[in-house]
């Protein structure tokens, strides 16, 4: 996986938290000045996203090296069938007409102790353990992989939290397509560079 497809994975994985920024940011967010406070907040919440979701690839990739024995020779269907899965997922989740339950969540909790904020942060990143049981059949960096997600959760999410009420919940679950579309791209792109591989050889 090249550093564009590294970039473009790591902000695909952000797009389900930075929807539910979004909606917490809508839900409670309070005129359009930039207090101090309502920065440390935005921080607050995006750190703690970041860290939930730089830990879950390392869960799945640690999953992921248990199986990996037994699948080696099909690896690059499994790691496209669970991107594609997973994007559609997303995209489906990004269409759906009613907000989803993790942007109600995230909006309830606007002043809310920080382990209910890390419990929103883990249900809006079971997608990213999964991708990670995917990363540990290609010959990804999963330090690497996981410190960039984590990063662009925490930068998205704070985004997210910080513009809610002025961007809408549309922008986030569009972000949210555009998420699964990505997966789903990076996902065709590991199989194509398998097959190509094997027609060469």
């Amino acid at each position: 996986m090249n550093p564009v497809s590294l970039i473009l994975l790591a902000f695909a994985m952000s797009t389900d938290a930075f929807a539910a920024s979004v909606g917490r940011g809508a839900g409670h967010g309070r005129g359009t000045e930039l207090s101090r406070a309502r920065l440390f907040s935005a921080l607050r919440i995006g750190a703690v996203f970041g860290v939930v979701e730089a830990i879950m690839p390392l869960v799945g990739w640690a999953l992921g090296h248990v199986a990996i024995r037994f699948v080696s020779g099909i690896d690059h269907w499994i790691a496209f069938f669970l991107l594609a899965l997973l994007g559609g997922h997303m995209i489906w989740g990004g269409l759906s007409k009613g907000d989803c339950e993790a942007i109600r969540m995230a909006g309830a909790q606007a002043d809310r102790p920080l382990w209910l904020i890390a419990f929103t942060a883990l249900a809006t990143s079971i997608d990213a353990m999964a991708v990670g049981v995917t990363l540990a059949l290609t010959d990804i960096n999963i330090v690497v992989a996981s410190v960039a997600i984590g990063l662009a959760t925490t930068l998205m999410v704070t985004i997210g939290t910080l513009l809610g009420r002025a961007i809408g919940t549309a922008v986030g679950k569009g972000a949210e397509v555009l998420g699964g579309l990505i997966l789903i791209a990076i996902g065709c792109a590991v199989l194509y560079k398998h097959l190509a591989g094997t027609t060469l050889m």
